[in-house]
């Protein structure tokens, strides 16, 4: 499935002060742009060596030692590219931001082995095939819309990883929900997978933490428009969370219970919401530090028109809306 690649030897001397450190804690910081997990895997096998033996990552280094890698990249040929089309919003040698549409799957996996969107980055940005799962750092959902940041060397997805583990990189979504929400809040309940359903996610006791901030943009006799926040990625996070709540987001196949029609509903209302067939989700603005120039850049996207279209139907409907703020 993948064959290794073999670059130019690295060489470099350990510091006299780190004597007495971890072998694994020296090489994070003389290769930075290695991850630790990486960088232990190459001590097992046999990529390092220390003053021509080879260590073990928990060895401990007497300072001015010569360091000898050898670093090698996967070349993943499982996943062919494809030409799909990308909205592609920012790219540079370092990163690719992408607006990805509703019904494509992020990555290959059993019942979608081709038309995912790192077939479609593998095709975009060939050297992306020397990335594990293609620079991808993050998902969304089959039929979430949105921005997603892809790394385009191993450098950059090392350094967006470690963002999204600090969580320092800004994910701000729009989504449409069942019911009307008078007020902002914070979600604070655990995620983890449903005790009967495996592939469904649930608020679970033993779950992982998660925290989801919302506000409301517009309210209306039925739904309500909010602007979502994430501390954390839990997967399904927004979805369990408000579906939690009681408050699922409209269309939502898995956490969205039976259809509602309110009772007032127009015809046109109605027909929208049985002919909306997904959640009503949206990753609209994306912030982060570049992993080159370490600027903070920032990124956003309107809805896509089958929400936007939703949205502009609900305002004619209800006369009576209060907008609280328009995004």
């Amino acid at each position: 499935m993948t064959k290794q690649i073999k670059d130019e030897a690295l060489i470099k001397q350990i510091d006299p002060a780190m004597a007495g450190f971890r072998l694994d804690h020296c090489l994070q910081q003389l290769f930075s742009e290695y991850s630790r997990a990486r960088l232990q895997k190459w001590v097992k096998e046999g990529k390092i060596s220390v003053d021509g033996r080879l260590p073990r990552s928990k060895d401990k280094v007497l300072g001015g030692e010569t360091i000898v890698l050898i670093p090698e990249v996967e070349i993943q040929k499982r996943w062919q590219p494809e030409a799909i089309d990308l909205d592609i919003v920012y790219e540079d040698e370092a990163v690719i931001v992408l607006n990805k549409p509703a019904g494509l799957v992020v990555h290959p996996a059993a019942g979608n082995q081709q038309g995912t969107l790192l077939n479609a980055l593998l095709h975009h940005a060939p050297e992306l095939n020397a990335i594990p799962r293609a620079g991808i750092v993050h998902r969304l959902d089959k039929n979430t819309t949105g921005l997603m940041v892809v790394a385009r060397t191993l450098t950059a997805q090392k350094n967006l990883v470690e963002q999204l583990q600090a969580r320092s990189v800004t994910r701000e979504y729009l989504s449409l929900v069942v019911g009307t929400i008078i007020a902002g809040g914070t979600l604070e309940w655990p995620v983890g997978r449903h005790r009967v359903d495996r592939k469904r996610m649930a608020v679970i006791e033993e779950g992982k933490p998660a925290m989801t901030h919302y506000r409301v943009l517009e309210r209306y006799t039925h739904h309500t428009y909010l602007r979502v926040n994430l501390s954390t990625g839990r997967t399904h996070q927004i979805r369990v969370h408000l579906s939690h709540m009681n408050h699922p987001l409209v269309g939502d196949p898995v956490y969205g219970g039976r259809l509602r029609i309110p009772k007032q509903a127009s015809d046109e209302l109605a027909n929208c919401l049985r002919g909306f067939r997904r959640q009503a989700l949206h990753a609209g603005r994306l912030k982060f530090v570049h992993p080159v120039t370490q600027n903070e850049v920032e990124f956003s996207r309107p809805v896509a028109k089958d929400m936007a279209d939703m949205l502009d139907i609900m305002r004619e409907h209800d006369a009576d809306q209060k907008v609280v703020k328009r995004f």
